[in-house]
């Protein structure tokens, strides 16, 4: 397999995808945090003296994706058409993300949903760090993609 973001010199550079084709593409990724029971409880009851944290968390995976350009180095700035950050539990210490981003264009989307996951999952992290300093965010990893020349893939999971 032939790795396009280094030149001819092996130095990185950003790939250039003038010649793709516009198509729809869509990602999914997630990830999840782990922390004490109590935790868990105080952010589903909204006790946590910081506010809502699950909206502040969707707020900030959304704003995170829009710009996760500016965060890695070789991605392309992209029109996103379309960011769903949401939320699930086990009842008891797991908090699970999921975000789904959406694009027409000549690039995809995995790196501004995992972006997304990542920025939700710290935003949890600092919300409730006065309640629970030792809380464990991972594993955070692509669930799916559709469009482009790669097509699609789903997490076998």
């Amino acid at each position: 397999m032939e790795l396009t973001h280094f030149n001819e010199q092996g130095r990185a550079r950003m790939v250039d995808v003038s010649g793709k084709e516009i198509t729809q593409r869509s990602a999914a990724a997630r990830s999840m945090v782990k922390m004490d029971p109590g935790t868990l409880a105080a952010i589903k009851e909204g006790n946590i003296g910081k506010g809502d944290v699950l909206a502040v968390a969707q707020v900030a995976g959304i704003m995170a994706a829009k710009q996760t350009s500016s965060w890695i180095p070789m991605c392309h700035p992209l029109p996103l058409t379309g960011i769903d950050i949401r939320f699930a539990d086990n009842g008891k210490d797991e908090l699970y993300i999921e975000a789904t981003v959406k694009t027409t264009g000549r690039t995809g989307v995995e790196m501004e949903a995992l972006t997304a996951v990542s920025a939700a999952a710290l935003t949890v992290y600092d919300m409730c760090k006065a309640l629970q300093k030792d809380m464990v965010i991972g594993p955070t990893q692509l669930a799916a993609k559709s469009g482009g020349k790669n097509g699609d893939y789903t997490l076998d999971s």
